[in-house]
């Protein structure tokens, strides 16, 4: 059997993204064959028994991949359980497959987000080096000048790093507002927010509407539905 690993099984085995398994990993929380693992690097094949908090994990097929598109209300964590008791968006989402989230939204932005059990498609959607674009629709509460966009459109240093440039387009002015739609390649921790305090204005709300090629379209806020093959393949639509 082909050796792959440990992390790389756990997320593809639907457990959470590689990165988050990791974690377990270095906290103590995964064995292989009966034995604790704490150390990145541990290769394993299908024929191991691996086991995540005292349950067997068992891999996954390419005909048991779901994917599944919800529209996130805010007041929901993006995470499959949450240590202080708030709702996640699991909580939104009924089936009876282990699913994670690809990538994030904070609890106060809603819209667009993907949840699955291909631990590969989480992989390729959050690393920098894939650059899949993210679209937000951006209220922020004063009107914004040529300068400023420039400045969104332009690299800008946040908590240390440079980002890349985005698209930013306005959608309407109004007197006590402006609506912008932002495009970027990265999926930095509030990035979007950031950059608009970066400029001296405050976000009024923020909403995700597409990722690549892929967006809402009718979807409901707070309902899901499932995606095809053909539906994953829009996001490299741009």
């Amino acid at each position: 059997m082909e050796e792959e690993r440990l992390q790389k099984f756990l997320a593809n085995s639907g457990v959470a993204s590689r990165r988050q398994c990791e974690q377990y990993i270095l906290q103590g929380r995964v064995s292989v064959n009966g034995e604790i693992v704490t150390q990145l690097g541990v290769k394993v094949t299908q024929n191991d028994v691996i086991e995540f908090d005292n349950k067997v994990i068992k891999p996954i097929s390419k005909e048991e991949y779901v994917y599944i598109m919800l529209n996130k209300p805010l007041g929901y964590v993006t995470t499959v359980s949450d240590e202080r008791g708030r709702k996640t968006v699991l909580d939104l989402v009924d089936i009876d497959k282990r699913i994670v989230p690809i990538g994030r939204l904070d609890m106060y932005t809603s819209g667009l987000l993907l949840l699955t059990n291909n631990g590969d498609l989480v992989y390729e959607l959050t690393h920098p080096k894939h650059e899949v674009s993210k679209t937000y629709e951006v209220s922020i509460d004063k009107d914004i000048n040529n300068q400023e966009l420039e400045m969104l459109r332009n690299p800008m240093d946040i908590d240390g790093y440079m980002t890349k440039g985005a698209s930013v387009k306005i959608v309407e002015r109004l007197p006590q507002k402006v609506l912008l739609h932002i495009t970027i390649s990265e999926g930095r921790n509030r990035q979007v927010r950031k950059m608009i305090e970066k400029i001296d204005h405050r976000v009024l709300y923020l909403k995700r509407i597409a990722i690549g090629g892929l967006n809402m379209e009718n979807l409901g806020l707070g309902k899901w539905k499932y995606l095809h093959d053909s539906d994953i393949k829009k996001i490299y639509n741009r």
